[in-house]
């Protein structure tokens, strides 16, 4: 079944920055301007719109343009992805235009658009065909007639969910006035910086139009999840009011793979993007299944850990497009002076953290110009001497490589050594995206997957567990999603030493990568679901807990969650700052009282934890 794309258009004449926010918030993704000025083209992007342009004499995002007038760009000056051929003249010069272009639509009158599709079905001409429809009949019409992309002027949102349940379920998808699919790096090669901000402002991973809602993860808002259901793909009250959709009523290709998984089959790598790529219904039948192998494996108990986290230095040397707790703008007043504790603090922290109750203290922070192995290992000796029953969490991948060259020594000795003075657990962190073309944009002088994979495989062969982690909604999609699955997956067959999987949701406000317009806001809810779910399936028999992380969408975000194949919402914290530098409102201290009314909510078995997943203690009468 192939989808039927639709965009949100406003023809005009002249635009400015509040006219195109105004019609931002009112559902339009794109402008269409006939004879657009370039400052026309500048005030539609900082509205939030791009522009698409009907003369080929102004740089614009996109361009319509009748066969006439296209001439200059049959010689490859821009890719076809950014054009849009009238039907008008001749059918030769139509075809003519289309295939010298490679223009993704061919738009027709809705009365030509049986003769449009029938071009655009010919052998090499791979065109959507685009018509403007103003009601629902309309557009069935049109689909029927061969339309594949409906354009939409003044449609509200409960006529356009009327349009998505008169069409075959799953088939209508929203697009920008790009086509649906476009990468990341092609986006960034091809558009100046402008358009490329608004442009990944409006999409999700998939590059479909993003739900239109305020809510980010970090930021102190309601979630967006209905009340009734999981996905937040649609506004209307149809919608939203319906109800969660389960396994049984996924579509056949997602169904296919759910099944196979509630047999304790695994999805392959190629099935594993598949399910990243799921919408709306099929988004809660994978949150379904993930929630049926969840009782299935761990049952209904809910973990978690009482720790400290101590963020040691926010100064750093490696320039990772994401961090903002290292390189914050001192406008957002989010990261304030740089700092550097001293042994002597860490320790006393973690003395507290101690008398708080904590079993853990977690060791995360820059690294620091002056830092050597030799620094990380001095820590880990010095805690041990004040508290040795505490569990030290300790030291990235990242660290433990660049301890390692700056004290001129090995991984493996490193680690030895590190194990030696009372280190417990490595955390997984440092990972962000598991895949070297992402980590070329978002982290480009750090470690590399092979790396990173090579401080776990031997941290586990060293008896040293770790947890695995991934930072997700930037510049990656579906593809690196599953790529990063993979990396995991196959370190975990070969050693078994992860305790947990802990998907991190991007918090953008105070990112350098998205303030130079050149991320994505973070991931849509849908995404956060589909991330944990669809870990909870491809980890079948490899990993048994997967962890909600409250510090990036709050407390009512890890409930969602824990109905969606979580089974630990992480740890108290007392003190995380690293995401309170990104922007989130979320993160600093989570108490166990709260965890336990959060589980106990649920009618699930609240358990405190040690880091390695060890019951401590059982039931509502935690402290």
């Amino acid at each position: 079944m192939s989808s039927i794309t639709f965009l949100q258009l406003r023809p005009s004449e002249t635009v400015n920055e509040i006219w195109a926010s105004t019609r931002r918030r009112e559902g339009s993704l794109a402008v269409e301007v006939a004879d657009p000025s370039a400052a026309d083209v500048l005030e539609a992007q900082k509205g939030g719109l791009l522009l698409v342009s009907g003369t080929e004499t102004i740089e614009a995002p996109a361009y319509v343009l009748e066969p006439s007038r296209i001439k200059a760009f049959r010689r490859g000056r821009l890719p076809g992805w950014r054009i849009t051929v009238v039907y008008a003249g001749t059918r030769m010069d139509v075809l003519d235009a289309m295939v010298f272009t490679r223009a993704a639509f061919v738009r027709a009158p809705r009365s030509l658009v049986a003769d449009a599709a029938d071009l655009a079905s010919l052998p090499g001409a791979a065109a959507q065909v685009s018509t403007f429809v103003d009601s629902v009949a309309d557009a069935l019409v049109a689909v029927a007639d061969g339309a594949t992309d409906l354009l939409l002027r003044d449609w509200d949102t409960e006529r356009i969910g009327e349009l998505r349940d008169a069409l075959e379920p799953g088939r209508l998808v929203e697009r920008t006035a790009f086509p649906l699919g476009l990468e990341y790096d092609v986006a960034a090669e091809a558009l100046e910086p402008g358009a490329l901000s608004a442009y990944l402002n409006q999409v999700d991973g998939c590059a479909r139009a993003r739900p239109r809602s305020d809510w980010a993860p970090g930021r102190d808002m309601v979630i967006p999840q209905p009340d009734l259901r999981i996905s937040a793909a649609w506004p209307d009250n149809a919608w939203r009011d319906g109800a969660r959709r389960t396994f049984e009523e996924a579509g056949t290709q997602v169904a296919k793979i759910l099944a196979a998984a509630l047999e304790g089959r695994a999805p392959t790598r190629d099935e594993v993007e598949t399910l990243f790529r799921a919408r709306g219904a099929d988004v809660e039948a994978v949150a379904d299944v993930a929630d049926r192998l969840r009782s299935e494996i761990v049952g209904d108990d809910v973990t978690f850990v009482v720790n400290r986290n101590i963020n040691y230095t926010n100064q750093c040397y490696f320039k990772c497009g994401f961090c903002a707790f290292s390189k914050g703008p001192r406008s957002l007043n989010l990261r304030g002076e740089p700092y550097l504790m001293t042994v002597e603090e860490i320790v006393e922290r973690s003395v507290e953290a101690w008398a708080r109750g904590a079993t853990e203290v977690c060791l995360q922070g820059g690294i620091h110009p002056d830092f050597t192995g030799k620094f990380y290992v001095d820590v880990v000796k010095a805690i041990k001497a004040q508290i040795p029953a505490m569990h030290i969490h300790a030291y990235t991948p990242l660290e433990i490589w660049q301890g390692a060259e700056t004290a001129g020594t090995t991984v493996r000795a490193l680690l030895m050594e590190l194990k030696e003075a009372g280190l417990g657990t490595l955390p997984g962190t440092a990972a962000e995206i598991l895949d070297d073309d992402v980590r070329l944009t978002l982290c480009p002088d750090k470690i590399r997957t092979s790396q990173w994979s090579e401080v776990m495989l031997t941290a586990h062969d060293l008896g040293i567990r770790t947890t695995a982690t991934i930072m997700f909604g930037h510049v990656d999609g579906p593809r690196s999603w599953a790529n990063h699955l993979e990396v995991i997956r196959q370190i975990q067959r070969r050693t078994g030493g992860f305790t947990e999987f802990v998907p991190l949701p991007f918090v953008h406000m105070g990112s350098p990568i998205w303030l130079r317009g050149r991320s994505r806001p973070g991931p849509t809810w849908d995404e956060i679901i589909l991330m944990h779910a669809v870990a909870r399936i491809a980890f079948i028999g490899l990993i048994d807990n997967i962890q909600a992380s409250w510090v990036k969408i709050g407390l009512d975000g890890a409930e969602a969650l824990l109905r969606s194949g979580c089974n630990d919402v992480g740890g108290t914290l007392m003190d995380e700052s690293i995401s309170r530098a990104a922007g989130a409102s979320h993160g600093t201290e989570a108490t166990p009282a709260e965890f336990r009314n959060l589980i106990s909510d649920l009618d699930r078995n609240p358990v405190r934890r040690t880091t390695t997943y060890e019951a401590i203690e059982t039931g509502l009468t935690i402290l």
